[in-house]
């Protein structure tokens, strides 16, 4: 005997569908996500959907470091205490995030959108690599930390980014002690964190 289907209605299941494709949630996440959601309709789902509104609206990509924020140039880009001097590259705004939190570094960021990788056809003209390379030749700026993940294609981008910028006489370096191979930045804790900014080396 066939057992009966019963389908939500399509508004309920567009939902499921979407929060599905955000990263951490799979199907039967999802679904008590949207549940939870629709039984509190007034004190989270209606401010969730203002802020989503307010967020798609306002926030976008820093012109400058890439950063996301309201404002362009970013909040971090305008604060006048940070050490211009200083520059890390990171591949994506979550990793600037784990930095800040660690408390570790007071110079600039510089998100490049992502890291090389063949098999993802993500080719250096798709990161925000000519921006880079425009910073640290602009002048005053002594050194370039290579803040990405220690996987393939983390080490493929940091290898390229040494060869682009070191004509420029700038110091590149990279976090040493307490990143593991395969790690990402945005897993770790903030001591691990915090040793690898303090104990970086030059390339």
């Amino acid at each position: 005997m066939a057992r009966s289907s019963i389908k939500s209605a399509p508004e309920i299941e567009a939902l499921i569908s979407l929060l599905a494709k955000v990263p951490g949630l799979g199907p039967r996440s999802a679904r008590r996500a949207a549940l939870q959601l629709l039984k509190k309709k007034d004190a989270l789902m209606l401010p969730l959907a203002a802020a989503l509104s307010d967020a798609a609206e306002k926030v976008r990509a820093c012109s400058n470091c890439g950063m996301l924020d309201a404002a362009d140039p970013c909040t971090l880009c305008t604060i006048a205490d940070r050490d211009d001097g200083l520059i890390c590259v990171v591949a994506e705004v979550g990793d600037v995030w784990a930095l800040e939190r660690a408390g570790a570094f007071k110079g600039r960021y510089h998100v490049l959108g992502g890291v090389l990788s063949a098999l993802d056809g993500v080719r250096p003209e798709d990161l925000r690599v000519a921006k880079l390379v425009e910073r640290a030749s602009a002048g005053g700026v002594r050194e370039v930390i290579l803040a990405l993940s220690a996987t393939v294609d983390g080490q493929t981008t940091s290898h390229y980014l040494t060869e682009r910028l070191q004509p420029l006489g700038i110091v590149v370096s990279r976090l040493s002690h307490g990143v593991p191979v395969g790690g990402e930045l945005d897993l770790l804790d903030d001591g691990t964190l915090f040793a690898a900014l303090q104990s970086r080396r030059p390339y």
